[in-house]
This record gives structure tokens, sequence and C-alpha cells, in this order.
């Protein structure tokens, strides 16, 4: 599904360059569930950005499903990217104008998905999310966890090949975090590719298969026990 091929990235900041990727190769099949880990600064979220698509590589390639998508135009970018990878992070980027099934929709709305499809499929995913009751709500009357589940919930509604996760749960009590990672591997065993990044090692643990970077370069590649 993804290949990295001695990917690099480095960024300027005034007179200091800093390489975030060091020539990382890599292999990620589909229906996998991948955490990376590793300390502040190592390169994770960058990693994370590279493969999906939100950042290109200064070297190296990318072959996304048989592309070599590295080189390619923002706009290129994009339209490989809409529906087909899915996004959590550790602020939730709701709306607050807009209500819950207002903010699930949008991610429809850039698809040119008929009004009345989607608001069946954001019915539909509210309630596989248990928050369908809270439908009409603004994300300021939610629980961090609900919150979550609603970012959640846009992300999937595309119904996506790949979910990206950057410190899912950071925000989150422990009890909430839990059950986003519940949700997570609940939505691994239905088929969806996940790549989280976490500091949690016990989240890690929950994953099939582990990266730990350190100075931008994969220092353990693991599967984990079954």
């Amino acid at each position: 599904m993804l290949k990295l091929l001695n990917v690099s990235k480095t960024f300027q900041g005034g007179e200091v360059r800093t390489t975030a990727l060091d020539r990382i190769t890599l292999d990620i099949d589909a229906g996998e569930y991948v955490a990376i880990t590793g300390p502040s600064g190592c390169g994770k979220s960058t990693l994370l950005s590279v493969l999906g698509l939100l950042d290109t590589p200064d070297s190296g390639e990318y072959w996304f499903d048989g592309q070599n998508v590295a080189g390619w135009s923002e706009a290129q970018l994009n339209r490989l990217r809409r529906g087909r990878i899915g996004f959590i992070f550790q602020s939730f980027n709701l709306i607050e104008e807009l209500s819950v099934a207002e903010n699930v929709e949008l991610a429809l709305e850039y698809m040119n998905v008929p009004a009345k499809e989607r608001r069946e499929r954001v019915a539909a995913m509210l309630d596989k999310l248990g928050v369908a009751h809270r439908a009409k709500h603004r994300p300021s009357q939610l629980s961090g966890g609900q919150q979550q589940r609603v970012a959640i919930a846009r992300a999937l509604v595309a119904n996506p090949a790949m979910l990206l996760a950057d410190e899912p749960t950071g925000n989150l009590d422990s009890a909430h975090g839990d059950d986003v990672m519940r949700l997570l591997r609940q939505i691994n065993a239905e088929g969806t590719t996940i790549i989280m990044v976490t500091h949690s090692p016990s989240h890690a643990a929950q994953a099939s298969r582990t990266l730990r970077l350190l100075d931008g370069r994969i220092l353990v590649d693991a599967l984990q026990a079954a």
C-alpha cells in the first residue's frame, strides 16, 4: 500500500538546518496497525505528514498505491488524498459554529456527495460511534472524549482506506483515552489501515507493529506478539 525509499526531509529555521527524516525506507501493507514512537523532535509527526500526503520529501521515493508521488504538486496530492485518507489529531479541530452533524458532513461536501446521501452517512457514522444523541449540539457542549469521537466520525465518514492519528489521546484523560484506543482497534479489525503517532508505550503496544524513531531514522521496526 505504502512504500518509502530513502526518504529525507529537512527544515530550515534561520541559520539552523534540521534533518527531520534521514533516508527512511519503509513498507506498510493494507490493513496494518502501525504505531510510531520516539522522543520529541525525532521526526514522528513529519513522517506522518509525508505518509498522509500533507508534506513532500526533499529526496527519495514515496509509492502510494503503486504511484511514486514524490514531487507531485499540492493539487495532485489533494486529489489523491481526498476520500482515501482520514486524519485524527490531538486537538479535535472541530468548528464551533457548526453542529456535530454539520462538522462530520463537511468531510463529504468536499467530495460532492449528494445531500441525502451525506445525511444518511453522517447519521450512520454518529450512531456507530455512540454520539448520535449529540448530533445537534455544538462541540463546546461535549466532553473531550465525545469531541474526539466526533473527530473520528468525521475522519471515517468518507470510508477512507487509511486513517492517520497524531497523538489521538493526548488531550484526553486516561478513561476517555482508553475508549478511543478501543475504537481504533475496532476500526482496524474492520479493515482500515491505521498509522498512529503516540508517546504512550501502552497505546503503542496495542498496535500490530511498532516503529521507533530517533534522529529522523527508524531505530526499531518490530511486530507485536499476538
